[in-house]
């Protein structure tokens, strides 16, 4: 039985008609509108997203079989929490809170490509990315509320594969992501004084010993980068003495001979 393969990325829920599936669906004689609906009801969950979709038909049947790609983890939590990205210090400073039911959720999403043979097992992993990214579970730190799972505190919900949230849940999400937005910008701008003041301190010093000084006073590395960027390196083809000339030189440089 011979078998053609067609593969595109699209928007989920919107696949149409048009470029790339149209034209590479109708010489193969088979009902388009059918597997564009198909493929839009295996996508809906990935709205807002782009997701693979492959086509596979049996060009003497006209069967065809479609199978979609799932985006990354830590892509599906970025659109559950509503979140531009993961957090650079995610064991200080927290983006967002989920419910268990959201875990629960994106667990279902990626069913089929996380490791886990239970779904209580698939859940631990999705919180895994929580922790990476900086998103709280149910109010608390990721691996505090693993803990609970671990214990069964949620084990019905996630039996029964509980997703859905109520309107005042998801509203109590919402203001909790916007405190946690604002507690992530007044700590950025206590580490910046406080940073700002200790290069001031060591004004002359090694560049090395007020980076060591700014890591030993507890400021995070994106803040030190920050702080003290990278030297540019020096324009092609210029002379060493040129490229010393145009150097930033944020601390002391070390004695010259």
């Amino acid at each position: 039985m011979p078998k053609e393969t067609i593969e595109a990325l699209i928007e989920g829920g919107k696949a149409t008609a048009a470029p790339p599936l149209g034209p590479a669906l109708g010489p193969l004689g088979v009902n388009i509108g059918q597997i564009i609906s198909d493929i839009n009801k295996k996508t809906q969950e990935f709205k807002g997203m782009e997701v693979p979709v492959t086509v596979v038909v049996d060009t003497d049947s006209k069967d065809y079989t479609i199978s979609v790609g799932t985006p990354p983890t830590s892509q599906l939590l970025i659109k559950e929490t509503g979140i531009k990205s993961g957090s650079g210090n995610p064991n200080t400073d927290f983006v967002a809170d989920l419910k268990i039911e959201q875990v629960i959720k994106i667990a279902k999403m990626k069913e089929d490509t996380l490791l886990g043979k239970t779904m209580k097992e698939k859940v631990k992993e999705v919180m895994g990315t929580c922790r990476s990214m900086g998103i709280m579970i149910e109010g608390k730190k990721s691996q505090e509320s693993l803990v609970d799972v671990n214990n069964g505190k949620y084990e019905e919900k996630i039996r029964k594969e509980k997703t859905e949230l109520t309107e005042e849940e998801l509203k109590e999400l919402e203001e909790e992501r916007k405190k946690l937005q604002e507690e992530i910008k007044e700590r950025h701008e206590e580490f910046m004084k406080k940073g700002q003041k200790i290069i001031d301190e060591l004004q002359g010093e090694e560049k090395a010993v007020v980076v060591s000084r700014l890591e030993v006073e507890g400021i995070p590395t994106d803040i030190i980068k920050e702080l003290m960027p990278e030297e540019e390196p020096s324009a092609v083809g210029a002379t060493p003495e040129e490229g010393k000339e145009t150097e930033k030189k944020p601390a002391k440089e070390g004695k010259q001979e």
